[in-house]
């Protein structure tokens, strides 16, 4: 990249890239309390760090609490870029790059539960535990369940509901619930999906300079195989590179 190309030129002034991480993107590393990447955040780690070098740049990691706050943070300029789910909702407020990965929706149940596939969690009287801002309870909600939906902001407080027997159902991605469901003896992941999350790289709306050289940054990381790669070093599972489109 040429460090004069007008499209970026005032994030490479500014001589660091901001990237805004949220739960569950990351944990802190109890020895050294860097920021470590779970499942989306092993490639919007990854890929920080290599657009950042392409830029001749630094990254710098912020660590929030919810896809809300990262929201919030490109429009009022607390971050540069986000790793979010394209959701009809998210771009009202964000522009999206074109998507880079994608994974599958679907549920944790507890030990004995009945519970075999979506369209039985999707029933009257199933209580499903959700993650209120993130992508897969927004795209439940689009859904015509007609299960009762049970918010939490913080993953961990949902599955928390689940445990105790508060909720008959836990709704977010697959490679979360996989790991989850180590926690929790007995409990089944469920084979099958409500949903796909296409994730893109989200900008504060009318950065299109960022946004066009973003996407052709992401196009020649899927052509060239290192989304493949980051997938697969990562051991991340459900996890695929994004057909090579533009985001809507």
């Amino acid at each position: 990249m040429q460090p004069s190309d007008p499209r970026v030129a005032d994030l490479v002034q500014s001589g660091k890239i901001r990237v805004a991480l949220f739960l569950p993107q990351y944990v802190n590393d109890p020895a050294s309390g860097a920021l470590r990447g779970i499942g989306t955040g092993v490639i919007a780690i990854e890929i920080a760090w290599a657009l950042a070098a392409r830029l001749g740049i630094e990254a710098s990691l912020l660590a929030l609490p919810t896809p809300t706050k990262a929201a919030e943070a490109l429009k009022h300029g607390g971050c540069d870029v986000a790793f979010l789910g394209i959701e009809p909702s998210r771009a009202a407020e964000v522009d999206f790059t074109s998507p880079l990965f994608e994974f599958d929706y679907t549920y944790l149940v507890p030990a004995g539960s009945t519970i075999r596939s979506s369209a039985d969690a999707e029933r009257p009287g199933v209580r499903v535990a959700i993650v209120s801002s993130h992508a897969s309870a927004l795209a439940l909600r689009r859904r015509a369940s007609q299960a009762g939906l049970i918010g939490s902001e913080l993953p961990d407080a949902a599955f928390a509901l689940l445990a105790a027997g508060q909720a008959d159902a836990f709704a977010l991605p697959r490679e979360q619930l996989l790991d989850y469901s180590a926690k929790l003896p007995g409990s089944r992941v469920l084979d099958d999906s409500y949903g796909i999350n296409r994730v893109a790289i989200a900008v504060q709306k009318g950065r299109s300079g960022w946004r066009a050289f973003f996407s052709e940054f992401i196009e020649a990381a899927k052509a060239s195989g290192l989304i493949e790669q980051i997938i697969a070093r990562g051991a991340l599972r459900g996890f695929q590179v994004a057909a090579p489109e533009t985001a809507n």
